[in-house]
């Protein structure tokens, strides 16, 4: 008699990429998610979710607890999706890309506080200290960079309330130059704290777009078998996480 295998609940998986360039590098990385889903990885599907439609965060756009039709289509994307696959590419140390300094004056409510990055529903932005005397902990002044960009600004529309981010497993996958996108990782998981996304701890994948051998060919499809050995890991990983939170 022959073993009967047993079928797997198929995952709906909701693919972000945080890059709009039409040669993303990152967003080659979920093509490669996609088609590895395909292969070796069954009873998981990745949707690829475009947010380069998605209007900038302005909450005069809401009405009676509604949204504009194209913010509305992709929230319900991801309340339907069983978990996230987020592509996130790395600009200026962080997930998003950085605007002219502007100088803000503190007071004494920031004392004690040391050079730190901030996080915020709608905007996230740098402190960097540019007067501190830590003998009397006192902070003169500081810096204040705002960060708007493609993948903030999609994050920040579908946690509007009801927040469909809400218990939805999800991982994170970067390319890039020098580490490969590891600190805008770091970022975005502490967002997600707040959202309460529960992100997988491993495996990580960072990819150094750059290094030979080569990563990417000219359309900006992964085609380095030891990563998307890799980046297939990550996807059985984030399918047994997914599967276990759902009690199944």
């Amino acid at each position: 008699m022959e073993a009967v295998t047993a079928i797997k609940p198929l995952i709906k998986v909701a693919a972000i990429s945080g890059s709009l360039r039409k040669g993303s590098f990152n967003t080659g990385l979920l093509r490669a998610a996609m088609e590895l889903t395909k292969e070796s990885v069954p009873g998981m599907h990745i949707e690829h979710i475009d947010i380069s439609p998605l209007p900038l965060i302005n909450t005069d756009l809401e009405s009676n607890g509604t949204y504009p039709p194209v913010v509305e289509a992709f929230r319900q994307k991801i309340l339907e999706a069983d978990s996230i696959l987020f592509a996130s590419p790395e600009y200026n140390f962080s997930v998003s890309e950085k605007i002219p300094l502007r100088k803000i004056d503190v007071g004494s409510f920031l004392q004690g506080m040391h050079p730190l990055i901030l996080s915020v529903s709608f905007v996230n932005f740098y402190l960097v200290l540019e007067e501190c005397n830590m003998t009397i902990n006192f902070v003169q002044s500081v810096y204040l960079v705002d960060i708007p960009a493609p993948l903030k600004n999609a994050i920040d529309w579908a946690s509007r309330s009801p927040n469909v981010w809400a218990d939805k497993p999800a991982a994170i996958i970067s390319t890039g130059g020098g580490f490969g996108g590891g600190r805008s990782q770091y970022h975005l998981r502490q967002i997600g704290v707040f959202l309460d996304l529960h992100f997988i701890n491993k495996p990580e994948f960072t990819l150094n777009a750059f290094q030979p051998p080569q990563k990417f060919d000219a359309e900006g499809n992964l085609v380095d078998e030891v990563a998307r050995e890799r980046l297939k890991q990550v996807l059985v990983s984030l399918q047994a996480f997914t599967l276990r939170l759902q009690g199944k």
